[in-house]
């Protein structure tokens, strides 16, 4: 299957680094295409889309229907959806219809990361795989290899607004070690500026933030500090 979304590659992506990536869980819904347009304006790469099913966290989400509704909106901008949910291959082939450029599932499921990534470029869509604080990062580094994009969560995921776990930036620097120059690191979760700093000094290359930007006068002004500019 195909994705519907434009083609488009988180590698020959924008030179300034680190990308960011703004979480629109942190969004007014009720302007939730004015937000967004407005922070790729002020220099967000592409937006991230953070999916709950309500059973591998305590919150429900969006679904495929916002992501139609933001490429049909912004169809030339890469969108991230980050599947926290207990089976990320159901949800493969109808994110890939809806536009995703990137499909990100967790190392916590069930799901064999091999074939999740397999899955998710048959699609044609970008692939990767998240990793929770508490998990040891032993877990996750045989299969970094298979994948585009590594997210690290400095929180535990379920919710916006939580504050960074700095011990987290140990499993940054591990993953980094690892990492060939065609792939990238995320960090998501209590990103902001006093956190940004630390991040991008472990390794990290796509930074998400919701509150940080959203919850801002300036969205630009915001996405510069991120970035340290």
């Amino acid at each position: 299957m195909n994705s519907a979304a434009v083609e488009m590659s988180l590698i020959t992506a924008p030179t300034t680094l680190p990308l960011i990536a703004p979480s629109i869980l942190s969004a007014d819904f009720a302007n939730l295409g004015q937000e967004c347009k407005a922070v790729l304006e002020g220099g967000a790469d592409f937006l991230h889309l953070d999916v709950m099913d309500g059973h591998f966290v305590p919150n429900l989400t969006m679904g495929g229907a916002l992501c139609v509704s933001l490429r049909k909106a912004l169809p030339k901008t890469y969108l991230d959806v980050h599947l926290m949910v207990e089976n990320p291959l159901m949800f493969i082939d109808s994110f890939a219809d809806a536009g995703a450029n990137l499909c990100t599932g967790h190392i916590e499921t069930s799901v064999d990361p091999l074939e999740f990534a397999s899955v998710i470029h048959q699609a044609g869509m970008d692939a990767g795989i998240a990793i929770n604080p508490p998990t040891d990062v032993d877990v996750i580094l045989p299969y970094i290899e298979a994948f585009d994009l590594i997210l690290v969560m400095s929180v535990n995921p379920g919710f916006s607004g939580q504050s960074f776990i700095p011990e987290v930036l140990k499993k940054v620097t591990a993953i980094q070690e690892q990492l060939r120059p065609d792939q990238r690191l995320q960090m998501d979760g209590g990103v902001g500026p006093s956190t940004s700093e630390a991040c991008r000094d472990a390794g990290c290359d796509v930074l998400v933030a919701g509150s940080a930007i959203f919850g801002s006068q300036n969205y630009a002004k915001a996405i510069a500090g991120l970035r340290d500019q």
